[in-house]
C-alpha cells in the first residue's frame, strides 16, 4: 500500500499526523509545528491514497503506516485517527514513543452504541451523503474532503471501528484494548464526560488527559496555536 504522504521539517522526534474519518493530510496544513519533523499521511481510501475494496480496520490502517516510520514517532491521531494510532501503539509498540489522541472515536457509550447499526446501514446505502448527515456541520475544507471519500471506504472504516469482532470503538471493548497501550498518551477531549472516562483508565504514568469543553470535535482546527503548544510542550 503506497500511501500519499506530505513531510516537512527535520527536528525530531518526528510527529506522525493521522487524520480522521473522511479526511486527508490537508486537515493539518494550518498547524505550524516549526522545525519539527512532520509526516502527514492520507490513510488508505482517503485523499490521494489508493482505495482498495477491503482492509479498513484500525489495525489494517496502522499496518500501512509502518513503512513510513524510520524511528519511533509521536503518533498524533484525530477521531478515527486516534483509533489508528492506538492500534499502531498496541500492535507495533516499538514504532511509537508517545501518542496524542484528539477527540478520539473510541469509548462509545451505550446510547451511542444503539445508533451504530442504523448509521452503518445508511453509510452502505448512501455513502458520503449519509456520513455528512451523521456528522453535521463541518469546516468547509473538511466537508469537501469527506464528500470526496468513496462510500465503501466510509462504510468499511465505520465497521472496522465499531462492529467487526476486532473493533474497539464501543466502551467495553475500548477499555480492554486501551489498557494495552504502554507509551505515554496525551488525550485531548472536548467532551468532559469522555475526558473523565479516559482519565480513569490504566495508563503510562506520564499520560495525561485535558479537556477543552468550549471546543468542538475539530478542536485542533479551532485553536491551532494552543493545540501546537500543547503537543510540543508534552512531546
Amino acid at each position: 500500500m503506497r500511501l500519499h504522504v506530505q513531510t516537512r521539517g527535520s527536528a525530531g522526534p518526528p510527529l506522525l499526523l493521522v487524520h480522521g474519518w473522511g479526511g486527508d493530510h490537508r486537515v493539518w496544513d494550518t498547524l505550524d509545528f516549526g522545525a519539527r519533523r512532520v509526516i502527514a499521511v492520507d490513510l488508505r481510501g482517503h485523499g490521494k491514497s489508493p482505495a482498495p475494496a477491503a482492509g479498513y480496520t484500525p489495525a489494517d490502517l496502522a499496518g500501512d503506516l509502518l513503512p513510513l516510520i524510520e524511528e519511533p514517532v509521536v503518533a498524533v491521531g484525530h477521531s478515527m485517527g486516534a483509533q489508528v494510532v492506538t492500534a499502531l501503539a498496541v500492535e507495533h509498540p516499538s514504532a511509537v514513543r508517545a501518542m496524542v489522541v484528539v477527540a478520539p472515536a473510541y469509548g462509545a457509550d451505550e446510547a451511542e452504541e444503539r445508533l451504530i447499526p442504523g448509521r452503518l446501514a445508511a453509510l452502505r446505502a448512501d455513502g458520503a451523503a449519509a456520513a455528512s448527515r451523521q456528522l453535521g456541520p463541518l469546516p468547509v475544507a473538511v466537508r469537501e474532503q469527506l464528500l470526496a471519500t468513496p462510500g465503501h471506504v466510509l462504510a468499511e472504516c465505520y465497521a472496522g471501528m465499531y462492529t467487526l469482532p476486532e473493533s474497539f470503538g464501543v466502551r467495553r471493548r475500548s477499555e480492554r484494548y486501551l489498557a494495552r497501550r504502554i507509551c505515554p498518551v496525551l488525550a485531548v477531549h472536548n467532551v468532559p464526560q469522555a475526558a473523565r472516562w479516559e482519565a480513569g483508565l490504566p495508563a503510562h504514568p506520564h499520560s495525561r488527559t485535558v479537556v477543552w469543553p468550549e471546543a468542538g470535535h475539530f478542536l485542533h482546527l479551532e485553536q491551532p496555536e494552543r493545540f501546537v503548544e500543547l503537543v510540543l510542550s508534552g512531546c
